[in-house]
């Protein structure tokens, strides 16, 4: 794309949204490195962005790197052409459509000038080299070094053992206390983070300092972008406690604990260390979207039961597996980096018994009948025979949600929608042949999907149904689908 190749070099760092090799994860990575023993936090909220671009500031942006007017004329057509919504047509005279092509690009290109005031903002903030120590810490670490001169210039058994007492007295007061003072002012810092209109600031300074910056950058989004900051939204948040970004609580963990480094050494590993966690609510409000959870109440407690999904039993044994399966992965694929993933383990269950009875209300029977029936060694096992009266075997995923390591890849971004409607050709059908359409490879066989599925929000459920059996869709081999993924093929 002509944009992405004049304005790529020129983004900020600190920009992640819709950018290539960059995702919701590189964001939150870069929270977690640099918010390191901030005590505040901003959680910049935007009031309704991409309805309220200001088409003539974004043409003055594009023109300050842009000469070709039909170019810029071209922009201006696809801000003005409007949409078709429910068969009518609505005019844009603002903002610009957040499914568009070029929208992505064109609110990164509007909003570097954000990024860079931001950038700016920072260097003028930023102040001192290093934290003070604390009078307290500093007296004892003196004292500390008084014993240890002491201790190598004493012979007397009796003498070093009470030198080595007062030692190990000292160490436990100093562990038990912050080594730099909480408030100096002659040490701040500002740093942050955006993914397209959610943007993330940690400080170290005082609360003053975050009123302040909110200020700031409420009149700079007013007077050179035409745009508004909500006040109830942008919160200012003591970093001990949560700060919600992208589906994440970002917290600054307090704690004096010790442990031993790779020489040996005790050193505070825990404190200050910046925590993403999933919540709860996210697992929750995730379930009752798939409409894979119901709630009984027992003496005042709630409880979570799986139900079936009536919209899934007449699909193909295989198409539920898959349908379960996808929906699984890409929850954990997102939420894989939380420092408690483990928690997903809630989820997998209720999806897990959701299949279960989805499978039992498509056959008629019982819950444990289909245990019995479905289960390879502990595994929910669907197989199916190939062309040649080979088995083959689909599992349920059963491997675990330990953590990982932040994703690079786009496509992390975009949470699986798996449609309940019947494919144009049953996906048995489709796998039965045991051949890659590309090269004739006949093992290691996946989907791949022409197009993803588009935003589906809002639609009825049988226009979700039309679009997902019109999808195109073909049976590949991992190295094909991988080369086709990574445009090389």
């Amino acid at each position: 794309m002509v944009l992405e190749a004049i304005y790529e070099g020129h983004f900020e760092d600190t920009s992640h949204g819709f950018r290539p090799h960059r995702s919701c994860h590189t964001a939150l990575n870069a929270v977690q490195k640099t918010f390191t023993g901030k005590k505040w936090f901003i959680e910049g909220d935007i009031k309704g962005f991409f309805d309220n671009v200001n088409h003539d500031i974004l043409i003055d942006i594009l023109k300050e790197r842009i000469s070709d007017e039909r170019f810029i004329r071209l922009i201006r057509k696809f801000l003005k052409a409007g949409y078709l919504e429910q068969w009518q047509f609505h005019g844009t005279y603002s903002g610009m459509p957040q499914g568009g092509i070029i929208s992505p690009i064109l609110a990164n290109i509007y909003l570097d000038k954000l990024d860079k005031y931001m950038k700016e903002y920072a260097s003028k903030f930023d102040k001192g080299d290093r934290g003070r120590q604390q009078r307290e810490y500093e007296v004892l670490t003196y004292q500390k070094r008084l014993v240890m001169r002491e201790l190598k210039t004493a012979t007397n058994n009796v003498e070093r053992k009470v030198l080595v007492n007062r030692l190990k007295e000292i160490d436990k007061t100093r562990s038990a206390m912050p080594c730099f003072a909480p408030m100096d002012g002659n040490f701040k810092r500002l740093k942050y983070v955006r993914y397209a209109d959610d943007f993330l600031i940690g400080i170290i300074g005082s609360k003053e300092d975050a009123v302040k910056i909110k200020d700031d950058i409420k009149r700079f989004l007013a007077d050179r972008l035409a745009l508004e900051l909500s006040d109830e939204k942008t919160l200012i948040t003591h970093t001990e406690k949560p700060a919600k970004f992208l589906g994440y609580e970002v917290t600054v963990r307090r704690s004096n604990l010790q442990k031993r480094n790779k020489r040996g050494s005790l050193s505070r590993v825990y404190g200050n260390k910046v925590r993403l966690k999933v919540t709860t609510e996210v697992i929750k409000k995730k379930l009752l979207e798939l409409c894979v959870l119901k709630f009984s109440y027992h003496n005042g407690h709630e409880q979570w039961i799986p139900k079936h999904r009536s919209e899934l039993i007449n699909n193909d044994d295989l198409e539920i597996l898959d349908s379960y399966n996808a929906e699984i992965r890409g929850f954990y694929n997102y939420y894989s980096i939380a420092n408690n993933a483990s928690e997903l383990n809630t989820f997998h269950y209720i999806m897990q018994y959701s299949m279960y009875k989805t499978f039992a209300g498509k056959y008629r029977t019982t819950v444990r009948r289909i245990c019995r029936k479905y289960k390879r060694n502990g595994v929910f096992t669907v197989g199916y025979t190939v062309k040649n009266g080979q088995v083959k075997e689909r599992r349920l995923y059963n491997e675990g949600f330990k953590r990982k390591r932040p994703s690079y890849d786009r496509s992390i971004d975009r949470c699986p929608n798996p449609m309940p409607g019947v494919s144009t050709t049953s996906l048995i059908d489709r796998l039965k042949a045991r051949k890659c359409e590309l090269c004739g490879a006949t093992d290691n066989l996946v989907m791949h999907h022409v197009r993803k599925l588009g935003e589906l929000k809002g639609k009825e459920n049988w226009e979700k149904l039309m679009i997902a059996r019109r999808r195109k869709a073909m049976a590949v081999c991992g190295s094909c689908h991988q080369k086709i993924h990574h445009g090389t093929f």
